[in-house]
């Protein structure tokens, strides 16, 4: 297997930095608060769309985090239709009713949500549960205490390869450690093929990832909604070869709400509020899907809108995740395979008291979703 990949350079720099498994894992799974960041990481947007025009940055900026009653809570976040309930929390304050708000935190690459997250530099993260296996492999004291995002995840090829056969000896962009890296794994595999065939490249966020693709400079991808939808309306003629529940089935966990550890201890009350404004955002998303859109389109989705809208549906936002459990350990057979793990996870990385205590208190809202478990 061919691996090329490229990094955004820092503020100042003159050249992308290369990006192997292994210096992915010595950047994202840093684990202590002794870690040094770059002021680069934490200031600079880097051409990553996870914040731009929304206002927030490293140190806050609502002065509602000033008031006695508000905690704050830093956190990081992925960039699919997986995070759109997690983006109305935060662009309709849909925590503050409990005393808490997000502060989003810049992100350059996709690569730097891990890291941020993992190094405890950040006190929770919806991100896929691929970046999470890693941290928690490596020790950093996370859990995962809710679900984001099921499903969303697609193999798009050019026009003219139609089988995993096809896509043998050619391009596939997609990012590390991700669930978009584990698809084209299993799916090759389910197949008939290997995965190590493939001329894999990695990408640092998924606006450059799409535009490779549109312009013909990768033959395939592995993307998220709404950027499966965007390429596939861009190019004439291009196949999605997996949309993942050819593999997986029906719901197939993508992104979860995870945690550290030290805020279960001495904020439980304040993640619990996050769980409960998550399953708000779902019903809202449920209930005015284009409202959702026009909240966080341009904002946070780099696409137009109509294919956010039409990407919305093949992405719901699922909030209780519970039952897949079993599916997230078993991803880590995966990752062990692509050389990101050392051990096999365990039932430990999972904590759902909190979100059962949701359920159980806001029955009515709870019965309202669409989709209540998967």
């Amino acid at each position: 297997m061919t691996i090329t990949a490229t990094t955004p350079a820092p503020a100042g720099g003159s050249a992308p930095r290369p990006v192997s498994r292994r210096s992915f894992l010595g950047r994202s799974a840093v684990v202590g608060s002794a870690v040094v960041l770059p002021a680069w990481l934490l200031s600079a947007c880097g051409g990553a769309e996870s914040t731009a025009g929304s206002g927030a940055s490293a140190e806050g900026s609502t002065g509602a985090e000033a008031a006695a009653d508000i905690t704050s809570i830093k956190a990081t976040h992925g960039t699919g239709l997986c995070n759109l309930g997690f983006f109305l929390v935060k662009e309709r304050s849909l925590a503050e009713a409990d005393g808490v708000e997000l502060d989003f935190v810049v992100t350059p690459t996709n690569a730097d949500i891990a890291t941020l997250f993992g190094s405890g530099q950040v006190e929770a993260s919806l991100i896929p549960y691929s970046n999470f296996l890693t941290l928690y492999d490596a020790g950093a004291p996370v859990t995962i205490v809710a679900g984001g995002g099921v499903e969303g995840c697609a193999i798009v090829a050019q026009p003219g390869i139609e089988t995993a056969a096809d896509l043998v000896g050619k391009s596939l962009g997609t990012f590390q450690a991700d669930t978009l890296e584990v698809l084209p794994f299993s799916w090759m595999e389910a197949n008939g093929q290997a995965f190590s065939d493939l001329d894999v490249r990695y990408f640092g966020t998924s606006p450059e990832l799409a535009q490779a693709f549109i312009s013909g400079a990768i033959d395939s991808m592995c993307h998220i909604e709404p950027y499966a939808t965007q390429a596939l309306a861009a190019v004439e003629g291009a196949v999605k070869l997996s949309d993942g529940t050819d593999v997986y089935g029906d719901g197939y966990s993508d992104c979860v709400l995870a945690v550290q550890n030290k805020l279960l201890v001495a904020k439980p009350a304040a993640a619990k509020a996050v769980i409960k404004a998550l399953m708000v955002a779902q019903q809202q998303a449920e209930e005015d899907r284009e409202a959702a859109v026009d909240a966080t389109v341009g904002t946070y989705y780099k696409a137009d809108k109509a294919d956010v809208l039409d990407a919305s549906t093949k992405q719901p936002n699922v909030v209780d995740q519970r039952g897949q459990t079993q599916f997230i350990l078993d991803g880590g057979e995966v990752l062990r395979s692509l050389g990101y793990l050392d051990e096999l996870p365990d039932e430990d990385a999972f904590d759902y008291t909190l979100l059962e205590e949701v359920i159980e208190e806001n029955a009515d809202l709870y019965e309202s979703l669409e989709i209540r478990s998967t």
